[in-house]
C-alpha cells in the first residue's frame, strides 16, 4: 500500500500540529490560574524544585489531545479514538485529585484495572498473544486478562514514578509516542498512528515550557502522567493482541520486545526501585530518592542534562532492537537483547553511578557531560528561550 500526501496529512502532520498549537495557546492560561488557585507544588526534602510550581500541565497536555482528535476525526474517521478520549479523561481526573488530595495506592491500583478493563471489552484488545516468543503463541482468557491487567497498572505507574526532573517524562513521552506512531503507520494502523501524533505534539509544547520556562513552568503532575501511562498502556495492548496490525505487517518482529524497548527506562527503574523499596522494608509506593534521575542530579548534572543524558539511554535500547531485527534475529532473541540491554542502560547504570557518588569519585567524561550541562543553563541560548517561554505571561 502506498502512502499519499492525504494520508500523510489525516495521520501525522494535522494531529500533530492541532495539538501542538492547541497546547502551545492554552498553556499561559492555565499556568495563571493555577498560580492564582495556589494548585501548585510545593518543595520539601524529597522534591527537586526551589519554589512552588503549578501543577496542571496534564490539563493543558490533555486539552490539546482532545481537540485535535476531535479535529481530526472530521477527515479520519476512527471508532477506537472515543475509547482512548474515555480513558484519558478518567485518567486525568484521577490523577488531577491525587495531586490535590491524594488517592490511596489500592484506590488507584483499583481504578486502574478498571479503566484497563473498559478498553478490553470496548476495543476487543488484550495481551493475549506472545507471538512466537519462546514457543508461546495465544494464551488462553484466564492468563491474557490478568496478565493484561498486572502489565497496564506496571506501564501507568511506571510512566508516573519517573516524573521527577524537568522535562524527563514528557520527553521521554515524546519519544515513545514517536516510535509507537511510526510503527503504527507503517503498519496502517492509522487510529492508534493518529493518537501517538497527537500524543506527541500535545507534549513537544509542554516540554519546552516545563524545561526553558521560568514564569511559565508547569509540572505535568499525576493527571499528566497517568493519562500518558494509559495511552502508552493502549499502545501496547494494540501492538500485541493476536488481531495485531504490527504483527501482521512485520510478523518477524518481536511485539513484545518492541513495547518493552520503547519503556525500558521507566520500566526497568521502577521494577528496580520497587524491589529495593520492599527489600528495605519499605512500601514500594512510598516516594524516595532513589531513582535514576536523582543520582545524575547529585553527580551534578542539571535537569536538562539529566533528561538528555535518559533520552539517550532510552534510544540506544531502542535501537538495540531494531538492529537486533534488521539483522534477522528471531522473536525470543530480540527480546533477551532487549532486556540485557534496558537492564544495562538501566539498573546497571544506577548502581555504577551510585559507586562513583559514593565514593566520590568520577571520570573525565562523567565530570566532562556534567559541568556541560550546567554550563548550558546559563548560556544566551537557554536565557532566550526562557524569555521566549515566558512571554505572554
Amino acid at each position: 500500500m502506498q502512502f499519499t500526501m492525504a494520508m500523510w496529512m489525516q495521520v501525522v502532520i494535522i494531529p500533530f500540529l492541532v495539538s501542538f498549537t492547541c497546547v502551545w495557546l492554552i498553556h499561559p492560561a492555565i499556568a495563571k490560574m493555577a498560580i492564582i488557585r495556589g494548585l501548585t507544588d510545593n518543595p520539601n526534602a524529597r522534591k527537586l524544585q526551589k519554589s512552588p510550581v503549578p501543577v496542571m500541565g496534564g490539563m493543558a497536555v490533555f486539552f490539546g489531545i482532545i481537540v485535535s482528535a476531535g479535529v481530526t476525526s472530521i477527515v479520519f474517521n476512527s471508532y477506537a479514538l472515543f475509547t482512548c478520549v474515555v480513558t484519558m479523561t478518567v485518567m486525568m481526573f484521577m490523577g488531577f485529585i491525587d495531586d490535590l488530595v491524594g488517592i490511596r495506592p489500592w484506590i488507584r491500583i483499583c481504578l486502574e484495572v478498571a479503566v484497563i478493563g473498559f478498553v478490553v471489552i470496548m476495543d476487543l484488545v488484550n495481551i493475549n498473544d506472545f507471538h512466537g516468543l519462546f514457543g508461546i503463541g495465544k494464551l488462553p482468557v484466564y492468563v491474557s486478562l490478568p496478565l493484561c491487567a498486572f502489565s497496564g497498572v506496571g506501564i501507568i505507574n511506571a510512566i508516573n514514578m519517573i516524573d521527577g526532573v524537568d522535562g524527563l517524562s514528557s520527553g521521554l513521552g515524546i519519544f515513545i509516542s514517536f516510535v509507537f506512531g511510526c510503527v503504527f503507520f507503517y503498519s496502517h494502523d492509522f487510529t492508534m498512528a493518529v493518537m501517538a501524533f497527537a500524543t506527541m505534539g500535545a507534549l513537544v509544547p509542554f516540554f519546552f515550557k516545563n524545561v526553558f520556562g521560568h514564569l511559565s513552568k508547569m509540572f505535568i503532575g499525576d493527571s499528566g502522567t497517568m493519562m500518558m501511562g494509559i495511552i502508552l498502556c493502549i499502545f501496547c495492548m494494540r501492538t500485541i493482541d493476536n488481531t495485531s496490525r504490527v504483527s501482521r505487517a512485520y510478523p518477524d518482529l518481536g511485539v513484545i520486545a518492541f513495547c518493552l524497548a520503547a519503556l525500558s527506562i521507566p520500566v526497568f527503574d521502577t521494577v528496580r526501585v520497587m524491589l529495593l523499596r520492599i527489600y528495605h522494608g519499605r512500601s514500594p509506593f512510598i516516594a524516595d530518592k532513589t531513582h535514576l534521575h536523582h543520582v545524575f542530579i547529585r553527580l551534578g548534572f542539571s535537569h536538562i542534562g539529566t533528561t538528555v543524558c535518559i533520552n539517550i539511554l532510552e534510544f540506544i535500547n531502542v535501537l538495540s532492537f531494531f538492529l537486533t531485527y534488521w539483522l534477522g534475529a528471531s522473536v525470543t532473541l530480540q527480546f533477551i537483547v532487549v532486556v540485557l540491554t534496558s537492564f544495562t542502560t538501566t539498573i546497571g547504570m544506577y548502581f555504577f553511578l551510585s559507586y562513583l557518588d559514593k565514593h566520590h569519585r568520577t571520570n573525565r567524561l562523567i565530570t566532562t557531560v556534567s559541568v556541560y550541562s550546567q554550563r548550558f543553563v546559563q548560556q544566551r541560548f537557554y536565557k532566550a528561550m526562557t524569555r521566549l517561554m515566558d512571554k505572554g505571561m
